[in-house]
């Protein structure tokens, strides 16, 4: 987990999140999008907030790293942080009206139910769902969310190389 204080920002680095779904024209819902930090330092992003958003994101990580907003907000204590560092809520509105005027890269992505619970949730966290057929509750964890997290960055490699996924 990063900390704050020395750490250089890390380039490369991509910014998960998921918003309510939409659909492109004869495409399929498009429910969660990964943009590269750099996206949050675009002038009709909020400022300074999506400035500091990016200083948080890129600080101590890894290049390539793909870090959900669910991560950020554990990191940030939960969330009571992040009055601290900026509006998640509206430098996300406008990172997606961005992607949906094409005005910034992106891999817009529909994660079916149980991989976007897991990566809507801390590093750490379970998400439970109720099999009917099983009669129990099955129990989705983090190395789960890891997994979700390394398609996600298949996806980006094929993406990147130019192939349609």
């Amino acid at each position: 987990m990063p900390h704050e204080g020395s750490e250089q920002p890390t380039g490369d680095v991509y910014l998960l999140f998921a918003h309510e779904a939409y659909h492109l024209a004869a495409a399929q819902e498009i429910n969660t999008s990964l943009v590269p930090a750099a996206s949050l330092l675009h002038p009709r992003v909020r400022q300074p907030d999506g400035a500091r958003i990016y200083d948080r994101l890129t600080r101590g990580r890894q290049p390539g790293e793909i870090v959900p907003l669910a991560t950020l907000t554990h990191e940030l204590d939960g969330g009571t942080r992040w009055p601290e560092v900026g509006d998640w809520e509206a430098v996300t509105a406008d990172l997606l009206q961005l992607i949906r005027d094409r005005e910034c890269d992106a891999l817009s992505l529909h994660l079916p139910h149980i991989a976007r619970a897991l990566v809507c949730s801390g590093p750490y966290s379970e998400v439970r769902v109720y099999d009917p057929a099983a009669g129990r509750y099955q129990a989705y964890g983090p190395a789960e969310r890891i997994d979700v997290l390394v398609e996600v960055g298949r996806q980006l490699a094929w993406a990147e190389a130019g192939y349609v996924l």
